[in-house]
């Protein structure tokens, strides 16, 4: 079952104990840690911790259930991974329906293996879905920028720029084209950090089929079949599964 959700206070009463629910997000955050395929849920529920409803906590008890379901899925580190670093953006324009921001999400792996990941609410109202994709994208390079220096500090060859994929190709034209247009003026100035970085070499872009793309799980509800596919693309697997074959990264 896939936890993802989407909520909203329009209906539901107020818990008589909200300190329950609090707790109870709180230690769902912390598994977040690892397991990015409850991520996107558990931060959309953790936005109604200072008023909770009962349907909020009817929402968290669903992701309990799914937890249950595959207690030991995790994170499989491959020992024959390589250094090169990939990354998948994905923003979901106007995904808040009361402020009407975007959802960015990207997730970032070291060869195959996942090392980092994230959906949040973005700071600003997105004017258009390239937009919305273009800061997701400044996010996600952001993060690149870190951890090329980290692995620079720590003395560990990585083979070639960054590889950062994204499925909005208006974002993607905007990023590589050098000339600036009008039409991007109201773009916060740090967001262009993404056309820096390609034109300093240290970073690629590449445009991404939908169904490839690894950073929905993390801006957006899914179907089953969605879920659960791009599931085996980020090499989640469980303990108590020893056969499972988990899929290689798909670029």
């Amino acid at each position: 079952m896939d936890p993802s959700l989407h909520l909203t206070t329009a209906m539901g009463t107020p818990l008589s104990n909200p300190r329950s629910y609090r707790e109870l997000i709180g230690r769902l955050l912390y598994l977040t840690i690892t397991r990015p395929d409850i991520t996107f849920a558990v931060h959309q529920l953790s936005q109604f911790i200072s008023a909770p409803l009962d349907i909020h906590l009817q929402a968290a008890h669903k992701v309990l259930r799914y937890i249950k379901a595959n207690p030991g899925q995790g994170l499989m580190y491959s020992v024959d991974s390589d250094l090169s670093l990939n990354a998948f953006c994905d923003a979901d324009w106007g995904n808040c329906k009361d402020t009407r921001r975007s959802i960015t999400g990207y997730c970032i792996y070291l060869g195959n293996s996942l090392i980092s990941w994230r959906s949040k609410k973005q700071g600003v109202t997105s004017r258009s879905s390239t937009e919305s994709e273009y800061r997701s994208m400044a996010q996600a390079t952001c993060e690149l920028i870190w951890l090329q220096q980290l692995f620079k500090d720590l003395r560990l060859p990585v083979p070639g720029p960054a590889k950062l994929y994204c499925d909005n190709k208006s974002a993607l034209h905007i990023a590589m084209n050098p000339d600036f247009h009008e039409r991007t003026k109201h773009i916060e100035i740090d967001c262009h950090t993404v056309r820096d970085r390609i034109k300093a070499g240290t970073l690629k872009v590449f445009h991404v089929p939908s169904e490839n793309q690894h950073a929905d799980i993390l801006t957006k509800p899914l179907h089953p079949g969605p879920f659960y596919g791009l599931l085996s693309k980020m090499l989640l697997s469980s303990l108590y599964l020893p056969n499972q074959t988990s899929l290689k990264l798909q670029n």
